[in-house]
């Protein structure tokens, strides 16, 4: 279980970062990378950013809006040494740089939703424990924003027992792309203490968002919450994701993309549901929160990556599932214009 942040006590993190030039290395210069580091740039934390690219000489004219900070572009190739490596590059292979990242005695924060990608970083708990570095896995829209939406409505209930993530939205092409594989792929679900697996696209139900997204229908796909959410209620009956599919989206699954996809997904929505015991009554809770996928996902990696720079996070692989206390990561994340609420009238006891 992950305490609160926090800066650990007798460490000299602030005059440590104050004397020594604080350097971030960020992997993927997407959608979601560049939101990244647009914000740890403003953040007055971070004194050098190195910007991994496929094609480095089509981020000149992104470089030159990053003021207050020295900014180096590097093609594919061995990572670069970095107090903290962001791993916003396409889903794929996240394991293996993370490990790599840890031996040049970085700190990781991977965006991946992969369910790959996800089991083999928790993997990397006792190199990162021992190493004395962290991996923060699936900082991003969900996983990620969901996970911290559920640790906070468990929270009130005397027991959880079921646990279930609806999403809609994607980020940038890579996201895009990975939701379409996805919804090919088997579902796994925690259903009575033990993982079970479900084909994608199946298991359709009419969930409805936040407004003006409105009510979509949902289906089952490869996706990692389940897995993540585990670690705080591995004494749930069930734990399940979903994700909303048009008619298209169904059809074309199992087809390579017929079109590019676009630049940045739009707007997109989570909700989460949570059914339980309080005070000793049956009850359901639902909690959503709505915002382009690409701006969660930046925001929840910036953050991650300026806590570390603080020493304010403990060690080991972990997710924000995994959190003790989500509060100040939400409110954080309200401080930057992304706001949960919960659905007034749901509850029922």
């Amino acid at each position: 279980m992950v305490s609160r942040p926090g800066r650990v006590s007798g460490d000299n993190s602030a005059d440590r970062i104050s004397a020594e030039v604080a350097t971030v290395a960020v992997i993927g210069c997407g959608v979601v990378g560049k939101r990244v580091a647009r914000q740890l740039a403003a953040s007055g934390l971070v004194d050098r950013l190195i910007l991994g690219a496929r094609r480095p000489q089509r981020l000149h004219g992104f470089v030159r809006q990053l003021l207050d900070v020295d900014v180096e572009v590097i093609a594919p190739g061995p990572l670069p040494e970095s107090d903290i490596t962001v791993l916003t590059q396409p889903s794929g292979g996240h394991a293996e740089l993370a490990e790599e990242a840890i031996s040049n005695g970085s700190h990781v924060v991977s965006v991946s939703e992969s369910i790959d990608d996800v089991e083999a970083l928790l993997d990397l708990d006792p190199l990162a424990t021992k190493a004395e570095r962290a991996v923060i896995i699936g900082a991003a829209f969900s996983p990620g924003m969901s996970c911290l939406l559920a640790r906070h409505c468990g929270h009130q209930f005397d027991q959880v027992q079921e646990v279930h993530v609806a999403r809609m939205g994607t980020g940038g092409p890579a996201c895009q792309r990975q939701l379409h594989r996805a919804r090919t792929k088997d579902a796994i679900e925690w259903r009575d203490g033990s993982w079970v697996k479900r084909p994608g696209g199946t298991g359709r139900e009419l969930v409805w968002f936040p407004d003006p997204l409105g009510a979509k229908d949902c289906y089952r796909a490869a996706l990692p919450d389940p897995l993540l959410l585990t670690a705080n209620f591995s004494d749930a009956d069930r734990i399940t994701a979903k994700v909303s599919a048009t008619r298209r989206d169904r059809l074309t699954a199992w087809l390579p993309m017929l079109r590019p996809p676009h630049n940045d997904g739009g707007p997109g929505a989570i909700r989460v549901e949570i059914r339980g015991l309080l005070n000793g009554s049956q009850a359901t809770e639902v909690i959503g929160a709505i915002d382009y996928p690409s701006a969660v996902s930046g925001a929840l990696a910036s953050i991650s990556a300026e806590w570390l720079l603080e020493e304010a996070l403990p060690h080991g692989a972990w997710s924000l599932g995994m959190l003790d206390d989500p509060i100040p990561w939400l409110q954080e994340l309200e401080a930057r214009g992304v706001t949960a609420a919960v659905y007034e009238g749901i509850s029922v006891t």
